[in-house]
């Protein structure tokens, strides 16, 4: 089976800027649990829901580091 994960930035009020990571399928993975080691990982704070991840700030690079040493193929992971 195919995951398409997304990881895009988003710019929220006040010019914040927020990464987002979806497409990750949440019935073989536990996004929350996963959440938390990407905020360890990046050094910043976030949540899970709705499907996706929600970082603080831009963690584009990082996050495609950490998702490739999770394991997951180079071709899966598109960057925005």
């Amino acid at each position: 089976e195919q995951q398409r994960i997304k990881v895009r930035l988003e710019t929220r009020k006040f010019g914040r800027a927020v990464t987002i990571i979806e497409g990750i399928n949440d019935k073989d993975t536990d996004l929350s649990r996963l959440a938390q080691k990407m905020k360890t990982f990046c050094a910043c704070g976030g949540t899970a829901k709705n499907s996706q991840i929600l970082l603080q700030g831009d963690h584009r690079e990082k996050v495609h580091t950490y998702l490739l040493q999770l394991g997951y193929p180079q071709e899966n992971i598109e960057i925005q």
